[in-house]
């Protein structure tokens, strides 16, 4: 009975870590008092900078759906991963875009994707993106930034 019990919790504790991890999400921050990293991606303009193409983001709106982004990332809620909103504003496009291609890299090398890992204990998966489904879910970012009137 006991080994039950004991079986039943740690499944249950690895469930989050198991599902669609938010471990990079592409925003959130820490909430540990460390400083915050920084990253040779998240150099330059915001992503919110530059101007919304339409087109990109009602594909992208798609894509976040199809893509079950949205199991693990909310706009201002936290779900398992990262909270999205404002994600425009603190960070740049080409962050963005490498942690939605290559989550499990930017893990491993990149200073704010590490301390994210570390804040949410979820590793993002890596799903089948192209390039220019990641453009578009950029883009959409963007959009529902400037809808939710994130800063």
């Amino acid at each position: 009975m006991m080994y039950r019990v004991v079986s039943s919790i740690l499944l249950l504790g690895l469930l989050p870590v198991l599902g669609c991890g938010g471990g990079g999400g592409g925003g959130g921050g820490s909430t540990s008092a460390t400083a915050p990293a920084t990253s040779p991606y998240d150099v330059g303009p915001r992503a919110f900078e530059g101007p919304i193409n339409g087109m990109l983001a009602t594909k992208g709106e798609e894509l976040f759906k199809v893509k079950t982004c949205s199991t693990c990332h909310g706009f201002g809620v936290r779900i398992t991963g990262p909270d999205l909103k404002g994600v425009t504003h603190r960070r740049t496009s080409t962050w963005i875009k490498h942690q939605i291609l290559s989550p499990d890299v930017m893990t491993k090398e990149d200073p704010i994707a590490k301390q994210l890992l570390g804040t949410y204990l979820v590793q993002m998966p890596k799903l089948p993106v192209t390039d220019e489904e990641a453009d578009a879910l950029i883009e959409f970012l963007k959009r529902k930034d400037v809808e939710l009137g994130a800063q």
